[in-house]
This record gives C-alpha cells, structure tokens and sequence, in this order.
C-alpha cells in the first residue's frame, strides 16, 4: 500500500492551524483533513488559513463536517441549506474536493427515505458546480441512519455521480457491522475512509458510545481493536478501494501533548498498518522512543 494515501485530521492536534500543517508536514504526511473549525477560528481570519493551508504543500483530504442536514423542513432545512453553501464555498477556497456530510441526529428529522434522498440529491447538486463530491457517513448514533448499509441505500437511490460513501471505522466497529457487506458496494463510490481504534471492547449504552467517539480515539494499532482495523483496511483494498485514508482521532490526552508526539504517533500507526494490512497478520505493536521534550532555557 502506498503510504501517501494516509494522512491524520487537524481535530486531533492542539494548537494554531499553522502549527498543525508544519508537524504533519514534518513527520512525512502529504495530505490532511481539515476540521471547519480549524479554519474559520483563525485569529488571522479565514482568508489567512486558507492561505496557510495552500502554502503547506499539503493536499487536502476533505473538509469536515456537516451535520444534520437530511430530513428537515420548512425554516430547518432553508437554514441548513444555506450552511451547506458556506461550508462547500470554503471547501472550495482550500482546493478540497471532498464535504464529509454525517447522517443526522435531529429529533426534528423524518424518517421518510424518500425525503433523505431528495435532501442528498440537493446536497450533491449544490456541491457539483465547484467540483466538490459529498461523503454521506453514518454515524453509530444517528438518528434514521446508523449504518453504512443504510448510508449505501440512500446513496444508491439518490444516484448523483458526486455523491459517495464515507466510512468510519469507529462507527463500523460500534455497531458491530460485517465487514462482508462491503462487496454489495462499488468500490468507486467510497469517497473517504476514516480511521481510529479504541480502548475497550464494548460501548454499553449510547452515551458512552458518543462519549468514546468525541474523547477517547486512539491510533490503528494501540486500542483493543487491532485485528478489525486490520481486517477493514484489508477488505476495503480487495474490494478495489483506491481512495484516501485519515486518522480521526478525537482524544483530550492528545489535546495535551506536544505536536511532534502526537504526529509521531499517527506516522507510527501508518507504518504499522501498513504492514499488517501487506502481512495478512499482526505482529506485537512496537514504537520508536518518544522524544524528549526539554523544557525552555
């Protein structure tokens, strides 16, 4: 597997967005996703990150994300509609060619999937001019859509060449969704495969699903969940996927610790993954030492 198809998200580093892009830079990474929030809580203003992110070097992944969109009416769905616009309009202005879209979580959104299909299509058809694809992934606790299988349908009968699959291998393994339901899906249809492992086997309850899923993310390769990490990836490459892979690591402890740790983490989980996805086994996880951080003179 070609490494550069790897890149980590700017949600899980501390710090000014010109900070993040160097560190990534400088562990090796070619490519990153961006957080919205990144961008437009610039204190040089959006123009300036959209300029740094242009002068990184760095291609850009995607841009995330866009929430409870599908399913509204009336007043709700106007406003959505003219929040999409913004976020594909600096979607745009980064050179991104991806808007991940996550399925709603709206007590106020229907269930009817005939009105979550029209909703997409209008998603897609706005993004089309700007050469942007939308990403449709289902988050574990979302409301009508919960599962790639159900994000796949709306998808399918939406039938709007821009308008693609996002995966999450997070959700996947909170749901504990077959991996052997990736052959029902056209390879070229996933446009984003996010990745992350966590530290326990189960999630109890919702809360504590969504409480894991925002704070507790690890890197591939140092949770409890190794092997179906391992499996997904491997199953994604037999199926024809030849798209991207990001890191999205949501974790307060990597919030508190300096840029090249976290990032030196991230460049060891691709190194890993990539291995054992090639291997067809795993092996024990190892990595070079942290470096040491001296404290100002």
């Amino acid at each position: 597997m070609d490494v550069d198809r790897y890149g980590m998200d700017t949600i899980t580093l501390a710090g000014s967005l010109q900070s993040k892009l160097a560190a990534m830079k400088a562990a090796g990474f070619t490519q990153v996703m961006l957080s919205a929030r990144d961008l437009v809580d610039d204190p040089a203003g959006e123009a300036a990150a959209i300029a740094a992110v242009r002068a990184s070097g760095l291609r850009v992944t995607g841009v995330q994300v866009l929430r409870d969109f599908e399913g509204l009416s009336g007043h709700l769905h106007a406003y959505k509609v003219d929040v999409a616009k913004s976020m594909l309009t600096m979607c745009h202005a980064v050179g991104s060619r991806v808007l991940l879209c996550c399925s709603s979580t709206s007590t106020h959104a229907t269930d009817d999937r005939d009105h979550l299909v029209r909703d997409l299509q209008k998603l897609a058809m706005l993004a089309a001019p700007l050469g942007i694809r939308v990403a449709f992934e289902a988050l574990s606790w979302g409301r009508h859509v919960n599962e790639y299988t159900q994000a796949w349908d709306i998808v399918q009968r939406a039938d709007r060449s821009n308008l693609g699959l996002g995966i999450d291998s997070f959700h996947i393994l909170a749901t504990h969704s077959e991996f052997d339901l990736l052959d029902e899906i056209f390879p070229e249809k996933i446009f984003l495969v996010q990745l992350a492992d966590f530290m326990w086997q189960e999630l109890r309850s919702p809360e504590e699903r969504i409480n894991t899923a925002r704070h507790f993310r690890v890197f591939p390769g140092e949770g409890v969940h190794s092997e179906q990490v391992t499996q997904l990836v491997r199953k994604l490459e037999e199926i024809g996927y030849a798209g991207d892979y990001s890191f999205e690591v949501f974790n307060d402890d990597y919030q508190q610790l300096p840029l090249p740790m976290v990032v030196g983490r991230a460049h060891d989980a691709v190194r890993w993954l990539v291995t054992h996805v090639s291997r067809g086994s795993l092996l024990p996880w190892t990595r070079r030492p942290t470096p040491t951080v001296m404290p100002p003179v």
